[in-house]
């Protein structure tokens, strides 16, 4: 098929399904109820339904009393079971694929399980719809008359008895559609390469010369490719490389602390970006509306949302609400029931709605990355705002940064510890540092609280890394490339030490 006619027909296809987004928008309650049904039916003959007499459950009320809310480790033992072959634990399709998943730091890896259905019917999905929502927005766009830049995670896929794991886009990508494969660059050989060093040089090799007309990835793995991308071919920013390029589709990291690079690489005004929010436990929600950082959360990809409240995050057997209940700018932990098989499973990421007609959020952080060591209950959101402004104020460009506490010895205060990797440092550091603190004080009233008069908590300590630190501390731990990402936020002092060792 001609480039140009199979750019109109993927188009118009991609267009009907906005349909069905209005649907959902409409009767959101309706459709996650629905969704909730269907999985409880689809499983009810599994050990997992039969255990918890899922046939009998009628209502939400029902659901959450007979099902408790889990993390990874209440399941880990079913879930190695299902890798060594038993079928039928918690979901009635043959489970082959499992994602592994770890914190940025962790040597405990987590095996997600992935079901055909969560495959095709949450991630391949959300894949199209990413192209349908921007299409909707951008009808004269010429996205698929090119190719989108990928850059997935580097690892490879493993075998385990009767079983596959690996990386989520290594997943992803093993069992791609070929309209997928065709329209992508590189091919499925370099993006499934595991050394990343290596992996980057055979992107470029392959891609420079394609005509990139999207990008998709990481922003901070991604911007490490870019910036290599220039220094390779000579050229001040990535329209002198690829002309045609129009949008940047991201997730994985807040984009702030990154937005102004970004700028700087793609100077066109009309280049877009677009947010996705996803995880190796399946994709949630989408930017569906050009400029703007709102998601709209997905109600029809066999995905059951619930959120537990902020002050019940300590409780051992917190309060959840459903999807009807929830009212805006509140904190919530997400926990979600899946068609791949996760039954009230609290994924650790937290989010806040933005409206209610329709659903959409941000995300505002994890429940693991986030300091209250003083009572200030700072979340990544309200620290990436303050460094946005911040380094904008001071015309500076972060590169990578973390938090961790100054604990209380004796009759000395607490404070928080900063290491950030500037592109260049300010000319100040103590004048930047103050500016940030005013900034954080500004946009969280429990951390202001807690600094007023110096009560409890001092100004904020501030480092400024060497070069490159941050990437050399990750490609210690292996971890380049993927979703691995520095921890923003911790209530220890771990990962800072670690750092400060190689400041």
């Amino acid at each position: 098929m001609p480039i140009p006619l199979f750019n109109s027909v993927a188009s118009w296809f991609l267009k009907k399904r906005i349909h069905q987004i209005e649907l959902f928008i409409k009767f959101p309650h309706e459709v996650q109820q629905e969704v909730l049904h269907n999985l409880l039916d689809q499983a009810a003959q599994t050990h997992y339904g039969l255990q918890h007499e899922f046939k009998s459950i009628h209502n939400y009320d029902i659901f959450t009393a007979r099902i408790p809310l889990v993390r990874y480790e209440d399941i880990q033992t079913d879930i190695e079971l299902s890798r060594k072959g038993v079928q039928n634990i918690f979901w009635p399709n043959a489970i082959k694929w499992f994602a592994k998943s770890s914190g940025t730091t962790n040597t405990k890896s987590k095996f997600i399980p992935v079901s055909p259905e969560s495959l095709e019917n949450c991630h391949y999905k959300a894949g199209k719809d990413m192209l349908s929502l921007y299409f909707n927005n951008n009808s004269e766009s010429q996205l698929l008359t090119g190719k989108c830049l990928r850059l997935g995670g580097s690892s490879e896929l493993y075998h385990n008895n009767t079983s596959y794991f690996g990386d989520l886009s290594a997943i992803i990508i093993d069992n791609m559609p070929f309209w997928a494969e065709l329209s992508s660059t590189p091919s499925q050989k370099t993006s499934l390469m595991s050394e990343w060093q290596e992996k980057m040089k055979a992107i470029l090799a392959e891609s420079i010369d394609e005509k990139v007309t999207s990008l998709a990835g990481v922003p901070s793995w991604m911007l490490v490719l870019l910036q290599k991308a220039l220094s390779q071919t000579n050229t001040q920013h990535i329209h002198e490389l690829w002309p045609h390029a129009e949008v940047y589709f991201h997730g994985g990291v807040n984009f702030e602390p990154y937005r102004k690079q970004y700028q700087a690489l793609f100077p066109k005004p009309d280049f877009k970006y677009y947010e996705i929010f996803n995880a190796s436990e399946g994709f949630f929600a989408i930017q569906d509306q050009n400029d703007t950082s709102d998601l709209l959360l997905m109600l029809d990809y066999g995905i059951f949302y619930e959120f537990i409240p902020q002050e019940e995050w300590g409780n051992e057997d917190p309060k959840t609400l459903p999807l009807w209940e929830v009212k805006l700018d509140t904190i919530y932990e997400l926990v979600i029931t899946t068609n791949g098989g996760l039954w009230r499973y609290r994924i650790g990421d937290t989010i806040r709605f933005t409206s209610l007609h329709p659903y959409r959020i941000r995300v505002s952080g994890r429940t693991k990355q986030h300091i209250n060591v003083f009572g200030e209950e700072l979340m990544v959101e309200n620290v990436e705002q303050a460094l946005a402004k911040t380094a904008t104020h001071f015309e500076v460009q972060i590169v990578d940064y973390t938090v961790g506490p100054i604990f209380m010895e004796g009759n000395k205060k607490g404070a928080h510890e900063w290491l950030i990797e500037f592109t260049t440092p300010p000319s100040d550091l103590s004048l930047f540092s103050a500016y940030l603190d005013r900034e954080l004080q500004h946009l969280n009233s429990d951390y202001e609280a807690k600094r007023h008069k110096n009560m409890t908590l001092q100004a904020p300590k501030v480092h400024a890394a060497a070069k490159g630190l941050f990437y050399q501390w990750l490609e210690s731990k292996k971890k380049l490339g993927g979703q691995h990402k520095v921890p923003r936020l911790s209530n220890s002092r771990v990962y800072l030490e670690e750092l400060l060792t190689s400041y």
